[in-house]
């Protein structure tokens, strides 16, 4: 297994510049898990389902990277993923 990596947010929306993070994120690391937050405190633009079809879309053919929904704490999901890398943009 090589090195995993972890790039949370909420993505809501989307935006070009979290799609250049995580394209340059892929072609550092083995596997790359695009974490969304779901964050119960804050009335999103887009539902959780629609900020995973979108990026899932988007992303669409690279391998090494998946996209996932994660709550409570970044180090709880992270240590369960048996992530090496916190990607922040």
């Amino acid at each position: 297994m090589g090195i995993r990596a972890v790039y949370p947010g909420t993505f809501d929306p989307v935006t070009n510049g979290h799609i250049d993070l995580i394209e340059r994120s892929a072609a550092l690391f083995d596997d790359l898990i695009v974490a969304i937050l779901k964050n119960t405190d804050k009335q999103p633009f887009f539902t959780l389902e629609e900020r995973v079809e979108m990026l899932e879309a988007v992303l669409a053919g690279r391998p090494n990277v998946s996209v996932t929904t994660f709550g409570g704490l970044l180090v709880d999901f992270v240590e369960r993923r048996e992530a090496a890398v916190i990607v922040r943009g």
